[in-house]
């Protein structure tokens, strides 16, 4: 049997996965329920705006932030905000004035930029390269098993609310407590320099330079021909969640059934990282043809799904009166059930790619925390964007659309990248006892991890 250790990778990996369980998993079951469970959906969409904005912005910058606070503060600080702005929602309920809660999501932004770069650069970096696609499905599986629960506790609380009707307090009261649980447990994380492989390997760190040498460095990712052909990748992956959650889940059922197919959603998404996070593991093919064959999967995947999509946003438009359908319908139920599940499937494998092909390209920590902020920043710029359109009352159909030729944009760069992917993205480097490394000559002259 295999020794506990608590500065082992994977013991980290699956730590901060807990924390996101607790806090992103609750907000991700509070947020997939129409205006994050009030009945006046504007604020929530108001929220997602200023939310994402600042996500977006900070994100940029929270691979700076990582690399001189390490995960352990900066996944703290994270954490804090999700506390604060479910705090905000429960005030929503008394006062119903929404300067706060929309203030709260604007600095959840902050937090949600900081926490989400350094959980990326984490997860992409702890683990020797064979093993990148498991700790991304771990993670996945962890972390959205949170808001599974989330909306198993939504479900039981309003199981017998068919009509529209805000949570009470004791539904924000228990995703509140949760979240503390997790921004406590952010406070027991290992520092990267103590984290070694069960042979003795550090992960990789260089050295932080200057802020001037890593505001440089963050902002030469637009140069980047690698981040830049991942642009329509990363912005696509969460645009299409104002049309699964508010579109669909919430205009076209009833409040209880939407708790449900939220638990549906998030446990395919577990099913959709870890299975697909394996077979882009798989270890009888190069790591190049995985790529492909990764993308040649998630493609059509994403194709045969929202092409069902279109059919099923032809029952109904925006200036029908709300459908308001519930699960005790049967047959007439199940269709649009399966079509959402296979939603949160396919946002689970677009996700587990994107992670697994930034990781194939360096295993540096230091390097993957920028590309995880980047990513974050280019995600969070489309997904402001979207709840905007969305709040605005743009016709569904037209939504939807926006939302799949998005994601069609997104695989010629994809291609390219994959096409390109190296057997191994060893990092040039000088080892040293502690895990810091310093650059060599040819580290300087080569980009890890593809082919030029």
């Amino acid at each position: 049997m295999v020794a506990f250790r608590w500065t082992s990778p994977l013991t980290q990996v699956m730590a901060v996965g807990f924390i996101c369980f607790c806090c992103p998993g609750m907000f991700n079951a509070l947020n997939s329920l129409s205006g994050g469970g009030q009945l006046e959906s504007k604020v929530g969409q108001n929220a997602n705006v200023a939310l994402y904005t600042c996500f977006a912005i900070f994100g940029l910058l929270s691979g700076a932030i990582h690399n001189i606070l390490g995960p352990q503060w900066t996944i703290f600080i994270g954490c804090s905000t999700y506390v604060l702005y479910v705090g905000s929602l429960l005030c929503y309920n008394h006062t119903q004035n929404g300067a706060f809660t929309i203030a709260a999501g604007g600095i959840l932004g902050v937090g949600a930029g900081m926490l989400w770069t350094a959980q990326g650069a984490m997860m992409m970096a702890y683990p020797h390269e064979q093993d990148k696609g498991k700790y991304i499905g771990y993670f996945w599986a962890i972390f959205n098993m949170g808001a599974v629960l989330g909306s198993v506790i939504a479900l039981g609380i309003n199981f017998h609310v068919i009509e529209a009707k805000r949570l009470g307090d004791a539904t924000y009261a228990a995703f509140l407590s949760i979240m503390a649980v997790g921004t406590l447990i952010a406070l027991s994380l290992a520092s990267p320099r103590k984290v070694t492989h069960s042979n003795g390997d550090h992960i990789l760190i260089q050295p932080f330079p200057t802020w001037w040498g890593e505001l440089k460095a963050i902002f030469g990712l637009f140069l980047d021909w690698r981040m830049v052909v991942l642009i329509p990748m990363f912005l696509s992956s969460n645009w299409f969640y104002s049309y699964h959650f508010s579109t669909v889940n919430g205009r076209y059922f009833s409040i209880r059934s939407q708790s449900l197919n939220n638990i549906l959603y998030w446990a395919s998404q577990i099913a959709g990282s870890y299975s697909f996070a394996r077979v882009l593991d798989y270890q009888g093919i190069n790591r190049r043809r995985r790529a492909v064959w990764g993308l040649v999967i998630i493609t059509i995947a994403f194709v045969s799904t929202w092409i069902g999509g279109i059919f099923f946003q032809r029952t109904y438009t925006i200036n029908d009166p709300k459908p308001n359908h519930d699960f005790k319908e049967g047959r007439s139920y199940v269709g649009p059930m399966f079509l959402y599940m296979f939603y949160g499937l396919n946002d689970a494998a677009w996700q587990t790619f994107i992670y697994w092909l930034m990781g194939a390209l360096s295993n540096d920590a230091t390097v993957l925390s920028r590309y995880a902020g980047f990513y974050k920043c280019i995600q969070s710029s489309g997904a402001a964007i979207s709840w905007r359109i969305n709040a605005v009352g743009t016709n569904y159909m037209v939504e939807l659309i926006i939302c799949f030729a998005l994601l069609a944009a997104a695989i010629p760069g994809a291609l390219f990248l994959a096409l390109r992917i190296k057997d191994h993205s060893e990092d040039a480097t000088d080892y040293h006892s502690n895990g810091v490394v310093t650059p060599t000559v040819e580290q300087k002259r080569e980009e890890p991890g593809v082919v030029s």
